[in-house]
């Protein structure tokens, strides 16, 4: 623990009573009534209160509220679209139930409603504003106005834009051809008011609230003003609207200051003389919602530690918790959101229980409630420092067998600790090791639980004094067996978030390291190249040409021997060397603790926008005229190419892969990408994929993304040069005899050279692509110098990038054929390349997924553009997308799932 700190003397100026936050005199009174008085005037005496703190704060509590109130009126829309049966038969049974009610009781619950729900929350904003809220009020009725202007908005939404069902689950027909509104204009103001000021946290206002919301729903939906949907939905509204209010503009503090600490501990039976704050409150997210901490001293007797925990350091990390408890399968989370109470009896049982095992915990003197909002817990002081404070000369042999010690008196009880981290192992003056943090613990812990406790442990020591010491101060202490069951788990997802940042921080330095080393074996290759150039200057050429060659792949091994030597192994793999000289048969096959994998969930998410932009398209298609019109020899022969051009994809990029990989392989790779580029941009997913693919196949990572950039690269300028010579055929097809080529060649070229010229001018936009080019060329150019020495290599590159663009024009021009008549005219192979060149260029370009929008217009455009009738052009583009980007996502999608269960990508 660090050296305290005053919380208010030593850093902040005083400032007068007034610039103070007051604490609210109603409920949220931190120490209950008995705390007033006099107490109260000598707690205000009391030297060193905190800081002031923020007077809003951002609850994370809120925005779950508000993202579950979006996804509850979307699924509510989603019902009243496709669920129209089930809407109209709900109408009909409470129209029928409610049609025997008298109209007297329908007409007296309408005038009470009506005026009850007006005066409540005038009432309301009366008592608020004697006991001096004024703040929540202002809160509430800036709610108010948001959920009326989001009514207006769902209003006209629906009334102008919706589906007929929607309107139909929404609102009732009235005479004149007239409807009821789908929300009710008043009442969703009237929740997103009473819900933005609290009031439903008070039980009194609570009862009544929820007397009139259904005393005046009961009215209107019998009287025939509204409907079960158009209910749910102003409830909705109003609630959304207040959470997302409450999120944005933050609510009113409610955190108990260091006066409220000091006016609590005299209520248990302390007299505290000053209240000094700790300085080692972490940022990380998995420990940011231990509490603040308070060094106490006292009139009489030593001083004390003291823990405050509210609700909102309780609500920290809570999306982290929430995604931990989803994902990792076999691993007790505890609860996402716990009642202050229960966190309260949860420390307080660890603390009890780890002191019972044997441990040296601190000891659990007192425990009290802080107002509605917050709790304390009193331990006996401690003193000393953290491991991550102390030097790492400090930190001897002995005290590293000490924390294994607590640990091992904790396993004998099966208390599993969960935050083994540097900040939750304490030494005191005397070298005594002592853990804390107990309160995300868990009692009556399974093996796999306190097995990732002993994982953790050895990674938080070996981080601080080596893998060799961390793993022979466990040795000692745990034995062989024990330490040696732990390999399995000693894996990132069951090690700790500030664990896990450390380690990414580790890794970032080696490849740092490695890319130095690197540099420095080139830079040395180079000179030495350039002394041998200058000594052999007057020799004949060809000695020269043998020379450059030697020296060149003298220069590679010298940087792959370099690489070699700084290589070094990550603190896992050195702590799982170090358990296996020990014991040789210890199993290290990673368990899986991951329920649900970012691929699978990945994988899910791709599949269902798949099938949104699938269904999307293909509902706008006529296909009863599309099936009667097309040839289906062109059609099969469209899929004949659709299927060869993954062949052709594979073959270009291994053709810039001089290291060994399988053919076959790569092709389910390509495949795979048919997949991938559902949900990404097609010029980003197909790159992230064959890197991947590369690097499982035994490619170094460096090498494995030069070989995809240099593969880019060459299909950019082969698509280039490609769309530039069939543009000119394009535009020489009219007059072969002149060889004049189009003027849309021609202003294209004059674009392009007014771009250069303006890129080249400005030095903000000069300098911006030199790097980035510069950037690019670092790693691609050795590697295409690779290449060029096995010209087999690449002669398949080329030859497969060729191939690739001439499958997809041979693709487009059946797809075209399919649907040409007698009487349609007929398309030159330049025309059709041209058209698909300019088109796959826009579909790279665009930001959507496989270039779906993009793409389509293009080529409908450019095939119209070249001569072609729009009935033609349509139906062979909807073809053509068919054969090269649906259909194919079915064989991605196993293909990717087949190479993911071989850990090949």
């Amino acid at each position: 623990m660090q050296p305290p700190k005053a919380a208010d003397a030593s850093d902040a100026e005083p400032r007068p009573d007034s610039d103070r936050r007051k604490p609210d005199t109603d409920a949220e009174t931190p120490a209950g009534s008995t705390l007033a008085g006099s107490e109260a005037s000598q707690a205000e005496r009391v030297s060193g209160d905190e800081p002031l703190l923020p007077a809003r704060v951002h609850r994370p509590s809120d925005l779950l509220r508000l993202l579950i109130g979006v996804l509850a009126v979307v699924v509510l829309f989603s019902v009243a679209a496709f669920a129209h049966g089930t809407t109209t038969g709900l109408e009909q049974d409470i129209n029928k139930g409610t049609g025997q009610a008298p109209d007297l009781l329908i007409k007296l619950a309408g005038l009470v409603s009506s005026i009850a729900v007006l005066l409540v929350p005038v009432a309301f904003a009366i008592e608020r504003l004697i006991k001096r809220d004024g703040l929540r009020i202002a809160d509430g009725v800036l709610a108010a106005v948001l959920a009326h202007g989001v009514t207006l908005a769902t209003d006209l939404w629906v009334a102008k834009s919706a589906s007929g069902t929607l309107q139909d689950a929404l609102t009732q027909p009235q005479p004149g051809d007239a409807v009821t509104d789908p929300v009710h204009g008043y009442l969703a103001p009237v929740i997103a008011y009473m819900t933005a000021v609290g009031m439903a946290r008070r039980p009194r206002w609570r009862v009544v609230l929820w007397m009139v919301l259904l005393l005046d729903a009961f009215a209107m939906l019998v009287g025939g003003y509204t409907t079960p949907f158009s209910i749910v939905l102003t409830v909705l509204i109003g609630w959304t609207v207040a959470y997302g209010t409450l999120y944005a503009v933050g609510s009113p503090n409610v955190r108990p200051t260091g006066q409220h600490l000091m006016a609590g501990l005299r209520h248990v039976g302390f007299r505290p003389v000053t209240a000094m704050r700790a300085d080692d409150a972490p940022d990380s997210g998995d420990q940011s919602d231990r509490g603040r901490r308070y060094l106490v001293s006292l009139e009489d007797g030593p001083p004390l530690d003291v823990t405050v925990v509210d609700r909102e350091q309780q609500a920290q990390g809570f999306f982290y918790r929430v995604w931990r408890r989803l994902t990792l399968r076999g691993i007790t989370q505890r609860r996402s959101i716990q009642s202050l109470r229960q966190a309260l009896e949860q420390e307080a049982l660890l603390a009890y229980a780890a002191i019972a095992a044997g441990a040296n915990a601190p000891k659990l003197i007192a425990t009290s409630e802080l107002g509605p909002d917050a709790v304390m817990l009193v331990y006996e002081h401690i003193g000393g420092r953290s491991l991550d404070a102390l030097e790492d000369t400090e930190i001897t042999d002995d005290l590293v067998r000490g924390a294994w010690e607590q640990v091992k008196a904790l396993q004998s009880r099966r208390i599993a600790h969960r935050r083994l981290t540097g900040d939750a192992i304490l030494v005191d003056r005397f070298g005594t090791v002592f853990v804390t943090d107990l309160r995300g613990g868990e009692i009556a812990a399974g093996d796999l639980v306190l097995r990732m406790d002993v994982a953790q442990l050895l990674t938080t020591t070996g981080l601080r004094v080596g893998p060799e010491r961390a793993v022979a101060a466990a040795l000692a202490v745990l034995g062989p067996d024990a330490v040696a069951d732990c390999l399995p788990l000693l894996q990132p997802i069951a090690l700790s978030r500030s664990t896990r940042a450390q380690l990414r921080r580790l890794a970032r330095e080696r490849s740092q390291r490695e890319r130095e080393a690197v540099l420095e074996a080139s830079d040395a290759a180079k000179r030495a190249r350039a002394e041998d150039a200058e000594l052999s200057r007057n020799g004949d050429r060809k000695t020269a040409r043998k020379s450059l060659r030697t020296e060149k792949q003298a220069e590679k091994r010298a940087m792959d021997d370099a690489l070699e030597e700084a290589r070094e192994e990550d603190l896992l793999s050195q702590i799982r060397r170090e358990v296996l000289l020990i014991r040789p048969q210890a199993p290290v096959e990673p368990v899986r603790l991951e329920r649900i994998k970012p691929r699978t969930l990945f994988s899910f998410i791709a599949g269902a926008i798949a099938a949104y932009f699938l269904i999307s398209q293909v509902t706008e298609a006529d296909f009863g005229a599309v099936v009667e019109q097309a040839e289906w020899g062109w059609v099969a022969a469209a899929l004949g190419f659709s299927a060869l051009s993954y062949v052709a994809a594979a073959m270009s990029l291994l053709g810039f892969v001089p290291e060994r990989v399988s053919f076959g392989r790569t092709v389910l790779a390509q495949v795979a990408g048919s997949f991938v580029k559902i949900v990404a941009p097609a010029a980003v997913g197909g790159v992230a994929l064959n890197t991947r693919f590369l690097q499982r196949s035994g490619v170094r990572p460096g090498l494995a993304v030069a070989s995809v950039g240099a593969s880019q690269l060459f299909g950019l300028g082969c698509h280039i040069l490609l769309l530039g010579a069939f543009g000119y055929l394009t535009g020489t097809e009219k007059t072969p005899s002149s060889l004049t080529p189009s003027r849309t060649v021609i202003a294209g070229l004059l674009t392009v050279a007014v771009l250069v010229l303006v890129v080249t001018a400005i030095p903000f936009l000069r300098k911006f692509v030199v790097t980035r080019v510069r950037s690019l060329f670092a790693g691609v150019v050795p590697r295409m110098l690779d290449v060029v020495q096995r010209p087999q290599k690449l002669l398949t590159g080329i030859g497969g990038m060729l191939l690739l663009t001439g499958v997809f024009v041979m693709c487009l021009d059946a797809s075209v054929r399919a649907f040409s008549g007698p009487d349609t005219p007929h398309l030159s192979y330049a025309s059709i390349a041209v058209v698909f060149l300019a088109g796959n260029a826009l579909g790279s370009a665009a930001p959507t997924p496989g270039g779906m929008g993009a793409v389509e217009g293009a080529l409908t455009l450019g095939l119209i553009a070249v001569g072609l009738p729009k009935e033609v052009a349509a139906p062979a583009v909807l073809l053509f997308r068919l054969m090269t980007l649906w259909l194919p996502v079915l064989p991605g999608w196993l293909c990717f799932n087949h190479l993911t269960r071989k850990g090949q990508i």
